[in-house]
């Protein structure tokens, strides 16, 4: 068995078998085979793609690949969402299901491209450690009902490797790789009931409906085999969710969320993700959960179990700084706002210094844009649109004007949710 003859059988659109998926992958991971070798291979599995079978056999040699978690605690929950422009759910929403008695114990990333990770954001409060021994993980979960710390070294290292050279050689939207990255990951975590926020749109991953249920039906049938709950909720990522972009900016939106003062959007698409996990967890009705959790949100308990939280991890939430320097950036145009382009307006972030470009370029935490309106909403000429927190670097007027549309004629707001496969 070679590298060659698996690249050359699958550019022939064969299947592979098992034993040559742990071959490649363990090669790799040992060395032996290079990265262009790798890349090759990758390649031809982003033109060709994979079966059912290979990439449920792919998923299983990388989460065996390294240790995985098994903190003794039953019916764990976790939640993972694939990324976007202002996504800063995970911070309200883990501290509102742990409110309900559900108990996560939750492991996210820093990010690349238009702002920080979880991680990166959660560094923006003064103070909040992401990093614990397991064994502290563990009691703080059993404590508070939940803990978030950053990737652990040992939980599948072939996906972070893979992952790695995905970045770089522009295969990072294959349906297959993004399945058995993503459930590796969940899998190696111990979670029993998995949620997972599919983002579909111009700043998403994914830009389509047809693609989306395709993951998100991969990868529930991939939790089906290793007897997990999994429901993958596809949500829109055609404008940026919220209003705040940018670490610092996000963290104090995400507080605004349990504090009952978030935007609409954010605010229902929190809700919707805590009703199915607390859902799924507590084994009652999406119904009966949503009434839970809304009422969580209302007689503050959700905001108390984020206090607990921030200060088990020896944060200070009352100190999250953001930039002094600000400009308010006006329309030019009267009428609906008919597009606020994503993608667009992530790029701008990550010009301010939101963002990062590689692993290792360091992020300014207190920089970013909070628009003023939203898609569907009616604006009037020099009425303030966004404003910009900036240090050294700066964006003029028209980059920001360049990324929205408007129309004299009504325009609806857009749905969020698209669809749920479970």
């Amino acid at each position: 068995m070679n590298i060659l003859d698996i690249i050359d059988k699958k550019e022939k659109n064969e299947k592979l078998t098992k034993e040559e998926l742990k071959y490649t992958v363990d090669n790799y991971l040992n060395g032996t085979i290079k990265d262009y070798q790798m890349a090759a291979l990758l390649t031809e599995i982003d033109l060709l793609g994979l079966s059912e079978e290979e990439t449920i056999n792919l998923t299983d040699i990388m989460l065996l690949s390294g240790k995985t978690l098994d903190l003794g605690i039953d019916n764990l929950t976790d939640k993972h969402s694939t990324g976007g422009v202002g996504d800063k759910t995970t911070i309200a929403l883990i501290p509102l299901v742990a409110s309900l008695g559900v108990k996560i114990a939750k492991m996210s990333g820093r990010g690349l491209g238009h702002t920080g990770g979880t991680i990166d954001k959660l560094e923006a409060i003064e103070g909040f450690k992401t990093s614990m021994s397991i064994e502290k993980f563990k009691e703080q979960v059993n404590n508070i009902g939940l803990a978030l710390v950053g990737s652990m070294e040992n939980l599948v290292p072939a996906d972070k490797k893979i992952y790695a050279l995905r970045d770089v050689t522009g295969t990072v939207d294959s349906i297959p790789l993004i399945a058995s990255s993503i459930m590796s990951k969940k899998l190696a975590s111990g979670a029993s009931n998995i949620v997972i926020d599919l983002k579909v749109g111009s700043g998403a991953l994914v830009n389509t409906k047809k693609e989306a249920q395709e993951l998100a039906s991969l990868m529930v049938t991939i939790g089906k085999n290793y007897h997990k709950k999994v429901a993958c909720l596809l949500t829109n990522m055609d404008e940026p969710l919220g209003c705040a972009i940018g670490n610092a900016l996000e963290v104090i939106e995400a507080i605004n969320i349990l504090k009952g003062k978030g935007p609409e959007d954010a605010t229902n698409l929190v809700i919707k993700l805590a009703s199915l996990m607390t859902s799924m967890a507590l084994n009652i009705s999406e119904e009966e959960a949503k009434i839970k959790v809304e009422e969580n949100i209302n007689n503050g308990k959700a905001y108390e179990k984020m206090l607990k939280w921030v200060k088990a991890q020896e944060g200070n939430i009352n100190n999250i700084q953001i930039a002094k320097n600000k400009k308010i950036i006006t329309s030019k145009k009267e009428g609906y706002i008919k597009k606020i382009n994503a993608l667009e307006i992530g790029k701008l972030a990550r010009k301010l210094g939101a963002g990062r470009l590689n692993k290792d370029e360091k992020i300014d935490l207190t920089v970013g844009i909070v628009l003023n309106h939203k898609v569907g909403d009616y604006i009037k000429q020099n009425e303030p649109l966004a404003t910009i927190y900036y240090n050294q670097k700066q964006i003029s007027d028209e980059e920001l004007l360049s990324c929205y549309e408007f129309s004299q004629e009504k325009v609806k707001k857009p749905h969020l949710i698209i669809d749920l496969i479970k």
